[in-house]
């Protein structure tokens, strides 16, 4: 009966150890930081402005993008995001400011908050560009940065419009009277 006892113990405990073996050598999927949505997060190390989700939704041509990102400052000081979206000379530079203890929604419709307009960039949609993120004494982070288009319709509104465009239409120039003297008035 002991044996029996001592049996059943052992092989309950190679059951369990069995099973759970794995949870030993494999990482745990729980423990992994990812973006669990379509844009990316920006490590802490950018900063202390922490920005999430960034995407980029370009035109088809990907000459022109809108950056789409949410900035949080939990700081009690305004904040400057500096935001260079490529690489090189042909980089675009831009500068946010984020307001203490707010969050910045780039392209939040319900907010009023426009989008980061992008011009003269090369982000087909369906590719990743290098955007490099800094703000404070941060030392900053480069991110592959996902480009959409406006296909689905909750990026539908976050598209880039093209620029307007001005036309010049010649107006002709009326000769200009002058009343002369010899003029009478009529009665």
């Amino acid at each position: 009966m002991k044996t029996r006892l001592i049996a059943s113990i052992a092989v309950g405990a190679a059951v369990v150890l069995g099973t759970t073996g794995c949870n030993l050598i494999a990482p745990q999927a729980t423990t992994i930081d990812y973006s669990a949505s379509d844009g990316v997060n920006v490590p802490a190390d950018s900063g202390p402005l922490h920005v999430r989700n960034a995407l980029i939704v370009a035109d088809e041509d990907g000459t022109t993008g809108n950056l789409v990102a949410a900035i949080v400052n939990d700081t009690s000081d305004s904040l400057t995001l500096r935001i260079e979206v490529g690489e090189g000379s042909s980089a675009v530079k831009s500068n946010v400011i984020v307001p203490a203890n707010k969050t910045l929604s780039l392209g939040d419709l319900t907010s009023d908050t426009e989008p980061l307009r992008l011009n003269d960039i090369d982000a087909v949609p369906g590719s990743t560009v290098p955007v490099y993120f800094q703000s404070g004494d941060g030392e900053g982070s480069l991110m592959q940065v996902p480009v959409l288009d406006g296909a689905l319709a909750y990026l539908s509104t976050l598209a880039p419009t093209p620029a307007p465009s001005f036309s010049v239409t010649p107006v002709p120039v009326m000769p200009t009277v002058t009343p002369s003297s010899s003029a009478t008035p009529a009665s």
